[in-house]
């Protein structure tokens, strides 16, 4: 194997075991953050302590099993690889064009802190999807499992999909409705999509 194709095996590897080890840390951070918002915001800063105790344990037990967790592989060829180099750095720029857009309401600052306002952002790709920032997680994890062949990235993504759209999605929504009222109804009206950017029915 020559240096160049080391490196990108390794760097395929390292993005794969990032993506197992790092995505559990969503669903423990915004499920119980949705589920008890008020709950959550009686401990301001130390709300975000909670999920990394519960992560951390996890963390550490997919660490010591990456060897097996990472065994199953699949060897797409070269156009697949490029397709998901694509699908990640898209999926990189929307979430970091989301982040410019939401600030630190994307870590879930207004939900914590309930004396901190924030506005609903409407714009960039807002007017197309209501949740850019969860698909962007969608792209970049779909990206790593066409680059790295890893079938662990292939079922993080189907996780993904799944816990975003059947559970954190309906809470985020049921929440942004309680905080921002006829506002957030009148913008569902005007963007029907909520993930995936559908072309509007006529």
């Amino acid at each position: 194997m020559q240096y160049n194709e080391l490196v990108t095996e390794t760097l395929r590897y390292f993005l794969a075991l990032l993506t197992i080890i790092f995505w559990p840390f969503i669903p423990l951070f915004w499920l119980p953050v949705h589920l008890a918002t008020n709950f959550f915001s009686k401990f301001r800063v130390l709300a975000y302590g909670m999920p990394v105790i519960t992560w951390l344990p996890l963390a550490y037990f997919l660490y010591h099993k990456r060897v097996v967790l990472l065994s199953c592989e699949i060897a797409f060829p070269l156009p697949v690889n490029i397709a998901g180099l694509v699908l990640l750095a898209a999926g990189t720029l929307l979430h970091l064009w989301t982040l410019r857009l939401l600030g630190i309401g994307i870590i879930g600052i207004p939900q914590i802190f309930s004396r901190i306002k924030n506005t609903l952002i409407t714009s960039g790709p807002f007017r197309v999807v209501r949740h850019p920032t969860y698909l962007a997680h969608t792209l970049m994890f779909s990206g790593i499992f066409l680059m790295s062949g890893a079938c662990a990235a292939d079922i993080i993504t189907l996780l993904d999909l799944l816990t975003v759209n059947l559970l954190i999605i309906p809470l985020e929504e049921k929440e942004l409705s309680a905080r921002f009222g006829e506002m957030f109804a009148h913008y569902k009206k005007k963007v029907p999509s909520r993930f995936f950017p559908w072309p509007e029915a006529r």
